[in-house]
């Protein structure tokens, strides 16, 4: 084979795969189209659901700081420790209660589950809970606990931070 000749099968051969990475490139972009429209076909790579848990607890006027002080300094912490991943935090004021409220962010229902189960009977917050508990009396009157599931209009599937 002449070099003339193997120049010309080497750009043949770079042009087929230049086809074929434009080929695939298409045919995601199809793919993401077909689901955007909303036609019923699957694209072809999809993101796992993404679970946000809602806590809203109601808490006593009278140990308000040392409430914020506790979870701050030490649950915080050790929700890190297991992988809490705690989007926003606020307080409220709502029918004459004070309420502190916090958003996360899960890959599934099943970590979330799991995750609070460990952050539970993790002996450290047991003992904080306790101590704080015995020196500054009741730190949450109430616990709303929310699930909240994207809808499929959302325009955005994942919170960005």
């Amino acid at each position: 084979m002449t070099t003339t000749e193997e120049y010309a099968m080497e750009s043949k051969n770079k042009a087929n795969a230049g086809l074929s990475l434009l080929l695939l490139c298409i045919l995601c972009l199809a793919g993401a189209v077909q689901s955007k429209a909303g036609n019923g076909a699957a694209p072809l790579i999809k993101k796992p659901p993404v679970v946000h848990q809602l806590r809203i607890y109601e808490i006593p006027r009278e140990n308000k700081d040392v409430f914020h002080d506790r979870f701050h300094k030490h649950a915080m912490r050790i929700m890190d420790k297991y992988d809490f991943n705690i989007v926003s935090i606020w307080e409220t004021e709502y029918d004459q209660k004070t309420e502190f409220a916090y958003l996360l962010e899960w890959p599934d229902e099943e970590t979330m589950k799991a995750q609070w189960e460990k952050f539970m009977t993790d002996q450290e917050w047991k003992d904080i809970k306790k101590k704080t508990g015995k020196a500054h009396g009741r730190f949450v009157n109430a616990i709303e606990d929310r699930k909240l599931t994207l809808t499929s209009y959302s325009p955005s599937k994942v919170l960005k931070h």
